[in-house]
């Protein structure tokens, strides 16, 4: 049982479809903490996001088993990672959280390294993917996405990041955030705590089939871009001024041309290629809008970020 002065370290796990890995997740978590940072109390928050197979099973097995140690927050649908992850810590209680996948892909053992740079004074300690063993496809996303991302947040690693640890501040301040569509990652550097970097190899995929489909890549990298930078609206803007002043250039050349007497074009075939490139441009720009506003819509409308159906903890557990 927990005692009043003794500090706490949460751990909190997103688990989506992870029957297969989640007990020895939290296998390796336990061995970890019992031989690195015995000192503090643990507590590990396992938060099911809807999963479709056995999962919420197995974790309310692991309960049965550590249930001064384990919290199980079931959620009523699947939400995404990062509302899973609000919904753990809005549950977790320690005075440092850090959160990891249950995919086995994380390494575990890096935790002992991250609670030493939070004793030594660290708001947020970022295990970042220097390097993951992923298919050719997953590799060119990320390093992608977080290209564009690094241009917003020069601080963002190159291979993007899930596994970290806050401290309670840096978690207090994220649980003020509003908005449905957000980038996390972006959110957690902007606050600008002192900040420390670990690098590691991210392993490939052992048991079942990532539920990061190809859909919630492409929102993903869609929030990455909307919410992280102003790119969108001055590449916009950009065109239009690009697009007036080619105009201009051409309406000159037209009326020289009419001036001395020459058509330079024949047909109506230029025409339509103006025609259907403007066209084309007015009605991406307007698609960049209507993200824009569905995004605010969506926030007014405050609805809850997730519904929490079912909480099981031990209720004696201070």
């Amino acid at each position: 049982m927990t005692t009043y002065l003794q500090k706490i370290v949460s751990v909190v796990v997103p688990v989506f479809c992870n029957q297969e890995t989640i007990e020895e997740t939290c296998l390796q978590i336990f061995d970890i903490h019992q031989k690195n940072f015995l000192q503090y109390s643990l507590e590990i928050v396992l938060v099911d996001d809807g999963s479709s197979d056995d999962s919420y099973k197995r974790l309310l097995s692991i309960y049965d088993r550590f249930s001064e140690r384990v919290v199980v927050v079931k959620l009523s649908r699947n939400f995404g990672q990062l509302f899973a992850i609000l919904a753990g810590y809005g549950v977790a209680k320690g005075d440092a959280i850090i959160t990891i996948s249950a995919d086995l892909q994380d390494p575990v053992y890096l935790m002992a390294d991250m609670v030493a740079y939070w004793e030594q004074g660290n708001e947020i300690v970022v295990a970042y993917r220097q390097g993951r063993e992923d298919d050719i496809a997953a590799r060119l996303f990320s390093r992608v996405a977080y290209s564009i991302a690094k241009k917003a947040n020069p601080n963002m690693p190159i291979g993007g990041f899930d596994y970290l640890l806050l401290s309670r501040k840096a978690v207090n301040l994220l649980k003020v955030f509003h908005g449905r569509h957000r980038f996390f990652q972006g959110d957690v550097l902007w606050l600008g705590l002192k900040t420390v970097f670990v690098p590691y190899l991210r392993k490939k995929r052992g048991f079942g089939k990532s539920g990061w489909s190809f859909s919630k890549k492409l929102k993903y990298f869609i929030d990455l871009i909307l919410d992280s930078s102003y790119l969108p609206i001055r590449m916009m803007s950009a065109i239009g001024v690009i697009t007036a002043l080619t105009g201009c250039i051409y309406a000159i050349a037209i009326i020289y041309s009419w001036l001395v007497n020459k058509t330079p074009f024949q047909g109506w075939a230029p025409l339509m290629i103006i025609v259907l490139l403007i066209g084309g441009m007015i009605m991406t720009m307007l698609g960049v809008i209507g993200e824009y506003l569905w995004r605010i819509y969506d926030d007014v409308r405050e609805r809850p970020m997730y519904i929490t159906e079912k909480i099981t903890c031990d209720e004696n557990v201070e």
